[in-house]
């Protein structure tokens, strides 16, 4: 069953005339600054499309009206399908969606130790993923250290498939990687065709800033477009690092490099589905190190909703990361306030949500059970307040009169549990009962309450027998069924 829509959008960052200010200097560094892209097949066909290519310096340079007519092309809104009927989800006009993201290097358990991360975390995680409500799609989160580098990628959507009905996508590291991917994907959807019609997986690759299309990543980009699946081109641009110190320039900046991967989707595929895709984070000065948790990464990423909501293209934008080690205070109010704020904005697809410290270098269960409780708060805080007839509630007022209360009313029994959210990590007993109940933390509790999720017998979102069709096409795929640990980093005998 698909859950209930929440729509935002009521936060602006920027006035109107902002909005328009960042699109005209964005303009103006696609058609004056230009882009550094040297893969052949791309310089062509932008060349054919009224693109100036200068091939000596691999610079290509945008019209205004290119990318204007094929900002167009790209579809506003697009329906993104999982492996279990009634899990899909419709991104874009400002729905917003809450998701996991990647990947992690580490996991950390509730005592700090931090280990790294194995195939079956993804399993774990997707696991998890699958059975929160907040949840709406699954990005493989972790970069495992124990699978066959050869086949990393097809390893990682297939573990990711098995464990969630729910959408997944991920990065690709190579073209063989992303056919076999596809290939292995296209078997569970009955054909290609039907995998496009109704596709349940998607692909990131990436934007260097400032500025710059890697060849292989132009070639992955141009593949996935090809293939007309779900698309993320993600541009990460460090504001006084990689991008101009200021919030504006950097905004500016990321927005031209937003455009351009849109453009050269639609340039291979018109149609294709695609994000406007940002992943912009801060500097510490005094320390050199990039903030993905400062709470100006999160009023970037609220005017990206914002410069996506203009185009008229659904977003991908990061909130939820924290910058402290640990699930701690730093921890809870570094994601509760990014969150909300994407959230207001009305992202369409927001990804890293859940679980995700130390800049998202490690992950942990913990935290992505905390992380479910504060994307359930802003998720509430996009409903509302109800007021009408019923909700006034004026008969039952005066029913129970003065002194009267209100804990026998049918009234109460009615709306209890509509009414209010209520988290799952959250102490809310008295101290008392606390202390008696065993007086744990709130990070053990969620440690605890993740710990018994994972270990909940995995759906069969992928049958014995298809399992035993794409084994015998990817046989490399059977040894990674049987990888499985305790979820410590420890074999099974």
């Amino acid at each position: 069953m698909m859950r209930d829509q929440y729509r935002g959008g009521s936060y602006r960052p920027l006035s109107d005339r902002d909005v328009e200010r960042i699109h005209e200097a964005s303009e103006k560094i696609l058609a004056d600054v230009g882009f550094e892209i040297s893969f052949p097949p791309i310089m062509d066909c932008l060349e054919q499309h009224g693109a100036r290519v200068d091939r000596q310096s691999k610079r290509v340079y945008l019209p205004r009206k290119l990318v204007t007519r094929f900002l167009k092309q790209a579809p506003e809104e697009f329906v993104y399908y999982g492996l279990e009927e009634g899990r899909e989800i419709t991104v874009g006009r400002g729905r917003v969606h809450f998701g996991t993201g990647g990947k992690a290097l580490y996991v950390q358990d509730v005592n700090n130790r931090r280990r790294p991360a194995l195939l079956e975390d993804i399993v774990r995680f997707g696991r998890l993923a699958d059975q929160l409500d907040h949840v709406d799609f699954f990005i493989i989160p972790v970069q495992p250290h124990d699978v066959n580098i050869h086949a990393q990628d097809i390893t990682e959507f297939y573990a990711a498939l098995c464990a969630t009905g729910k959408p997944v996508m991920g990065g690709v590291f190579s073209k063989k990687g992303l056919h076999d991917t596809i290939e292995m994907a296209a078997l569970l959807a009955g054909g290609l065709k039907p995998l496009q019609d109704k596709p349940f997986v998607g692909f990131i690759t990436s934007i260097a800033s400032p500025l710059a299309l890697e060849d292989d990543r132009a070639e992955l980009l141009w593949e996935i477009a090809r293939h007309g699946l779900p698309l993320v081109v993600s541009t990460a641009p460090i504001a006084g690092a990689t991008a101009p110190v200021t919030l504006a320039g950097t905004l500016a900046q990321q927005n031209a490099e937003a455009l351009m991967g849109i453009v050269l989707s639609q340039v291979v595929n018109p149609g294709a589905p695609v994000f406007y895709s940002a992943v912009p984070c801060t500097m510490d000065m005094r320390y050199g190190s990039f903030l993905m948790g400062s709470i100006e990464s999160g009023l970037m990423n609220a005017a990206i909703a914002q410069m996506a909501h203009f185009y008229r293209v659904p977003c991908y934008i990061t909130v939820g990361v924290t910058d402290s080690k640990t699930p701690d205070a730093q921890a809870a109010y570094e994601s509760a306030t990014t969150s909300m704020l994407a959230a207001l904005a009305g992202g369409d697809f927001i990804h890293q949500a859940f679980g995700f410290l130390d800049g998202s270098l490690t992950i942990s269960y913990g935290q992505f059970m905390i992380d479910h409780d504060i994307v359930g708060s802003c998720l509430r805080t996009l409903k509302g307040i109800e007021v009408s007839p019923e909700t006034l509630a004026l008969d039952v007022i005066a029913r129970v009169g003065p002194r009267g209360n209100f804990l026998a009313e049918q009234h109460t029994i009615e709306h209890m549990r509509d009414e209010r959210y209520v988290p799952r990590v959250s102490h809310c007993l008295d101290y008392q009962n606390w202390l008696d109940t065993g007086g744990t933390s709130s990070g053990e509790r969620a440690e605890s309450i993740a710990a018994q999720m994972t270990d909940e017998p995995a759906a069969p979102y992928v049958s014995d027998a298809m399992k035993e069709k794409i084994f015998a096409r990817f046989p490399v795929l059977r040894d990674a069924e049987c990888h499985e640990t305790n979820g410590k980093g420890e074999q099974h005998d």
